[in-house]
């Protein structure tokens, strides 16, 4: 392959490891005052969402990514009516959680205004109009400073913030202390769900640490993951519970769920999917069980 003869977007997955994917078209290239945005048309994976060189979804897989962050946990959670959301500048977490008629109030909170007016323009796949949903309050400031000066509680978190690169938005919202406030600011039976990195041989460190560091904080934290291929990992996430477990609902319960909620036009996400989430691989159930490392503010995660 001759990477000079076309336009490549080059992506460091881990210091030894690229990607390359061929770009038809760039759409936008700007910085903001937090970060490096770029939306690209891509030949393989459609218009892609990158913020300072990696890639944070694309319009061929985005919804096996946005169904898996935000589904477990609204389906396990027996009626979530208020939802909060960290991150998810391009929209489509707030598309997957609007999809679910017991919500009446969603709050997402992103750091970066300039990043969802980016994706507004750009990126209309990902958020089908969300952002314009009654049901909406929009903040653009740190997730954590807004935690800490409201008393409002939720029923649920999710957690879709980028990755924790060195001097990024990012690195102190995946800490203890952050995970303690998001309990604070749970009702009863309440779920926070975390995008967790990559989860695969040779790339879990941030996976299990993640997991472990939410296990110092709730009783219940189930570990899961999918397939997503335009980030060529399988990708980890953890629900973190204070009752409701997501090992307990049959194929059959999840999907009367989904039909009582009105989340009838699902593509990946189903009873049969839910089951499959959560089934890890021995290797990465035992890196789990032997992780120690709990994140602090002190020493917090940092991801190339």
């Amino acid at each position: 392959m001759d990477e000079s003869s076309s336009n490549w977007f080059r992506e460091y997955l881990t210091p030894n490891l690229v990607q390359l994917v061929e770009v038809r078209q760039q759409i936008f290239s700007g910085r903001t005052r937090f970060q490096q945005v770029e939306v690209v048309d891509t030949f393989d994976f459609g218009r892609c969402l990158i913020l300072d060189g990696k890639t944070q979804s694309s319009e061929a897989d985005e919804y096996v990514y946005h169904e898996a962050l935000v589904h477990p946990a609204l389906i396990t959670h027996p009626n979530p009516v208020t939802v909060f959301i960290a991150g998810g500048g391009e929209g489509a977490t707030l598309r997957e959680v609007l999809a679910h008629n017991t919500v009446n109030r969603v709050v997402m909170v992103d750091l970066d205004g300039e990043v969802v007016d980016i994706c507004r323009r750009f990126l209309p796949n990902h958020h089908q109009g969300a952002f314009d949903d009654p049901r909406v309050e929009l903040h653009f400031r740190d997730a954590k400073e807004y935690l800490e000066t409201t008393s409002d509680t939720y029923d649920v978190l999710i957690i879709d913030l980028p990755d924790p690169q060195e001097e990024g938005p990012a690195s102190f919202l995946y800490t203890q202390s952050f995970y303690s406030l998001l309990r604070q600011r749970l009702n009863p039976d309440g779920m926070v769900a975390v995008q967790s990195e990559p989860c695969m041989t040779g790339n879990l460190d941030a996976f299990t640490a993640i997991s472990n560091t939410l296990e110092s904080i709730f009783q219940g934290v189930y570990p899961y993951h999918a397939m997503i291929p335009s980030f060529s990992f399988d990708w980890g996430f953890n629900l973190a519970s204070l009752g409701p477990n997501p090992l307990e609902l049959t194929a059959e319960e999840v999907d009367r769920r989904l039909e009582q909620r009105g989340c009838d036009s699902l593509r990946s996400y189903d009873g049969e999917a839910h089951r499959g989430l959560f089934m890890l691989s021995k290797n990465i159930r035992e890196a789990l069980a032997e992780e120690t490392r709990v994140i602090t503010d002190d020493d917090p995660l940092v991801v190339v």
